[in-house]
């Protein structure tokens, strides 16, 4: 009686643990890694004498915000799923994060030069605009964003965030903690990958890389 009463307890316990313990992992098969937590091996940054803005701490890159500029992949890719990490420094003083203003982005499919800022298309870094799709720089796409799915799935300013952008023959998707946020399609097909320091704080690590046909 005894063995039964705790094996009840046992299944028990194991079934908590699946109802309310952490999800699992998202499926990294297929992927390499582009950072590799240490240092900017891979990664080219501009301005050129910025490297002060670029700092790698604890295993992410720490990007100041100033000056403007970004860091990228030294090789160019076109069809991929990307995967990164990221958070803002919280401000002490912010009450509320509709608020918070912090900017940066993700720039894909660049095109030469590369300057501040290069003909390519910007996934959104902003935080309260985060993964919206847009061409800058003299390019050209449609895209669709989903503000109210944002709303939903961003975290709190100063949590880590995932986004992962899935990119096919100038189609590219947009997804933040998992659920899309904004789709469509550029005349851009490849081109380097770059990150922007664009005047906050903000922090990214597991920068990781999947090459589709």
């Amino acid at each position: 009686m005894v063995n039964l009463r705790l094996l009840a307890v046992l299944l028990a316990a194991v079934g908590l643990l699946l109802l309310h313990g952490p999800a699992p992992a998202a499926d990294d098969a297929g992927f390499t890694k582009l950072f590799n937590g240490k240092d900017l091996t891979g990664f080219k940054i501009v301005p050129e004498n910025a490297s002060a803005t670029f700092p790698v701490k604890d295993g992410a890159i720490q990007v100041t915000g100033r000056p403007a500029g970004f860091f990228y992949t030294e090789k160019p890719y076109k069809n991929y799923t990307l995967r990164f990490d990221w958070k803002y420094a919280r401000p002490a003083d912010l009450s509320e994060d509709a608020k918070f203003g912090g900017n940066s982005g993700l720039l894909v499919h660049m095109q030469t030069p590369y300057q501040v800022w290069p003909k390519c298309i910007e996934v959104q870094g902003m935080n309260r605009e985060h993964g919206k799709i847009f061409a800058i720089g003299g390019a050209k796409g449609t895209f669709q964003d989903m503000p109210e799915v944002r709303k939903r799935v961003l975290k709190p300013v100063g949590e880590w965030n995932t986004t992962e952008v899935i990119s096919q023959d100038g189609n590219l998707t947009a997804k933040v903690n998992g659920e899309v946020v904004s789709e469509g399609k550029g005349e851009l097909t490849e081109g380097p990958i770059g990150w922007q320091s664009e005047g906050a704080e903000i922090h990214f690590k597991n920068i990781m890389i999947k090459e589709l046909r």
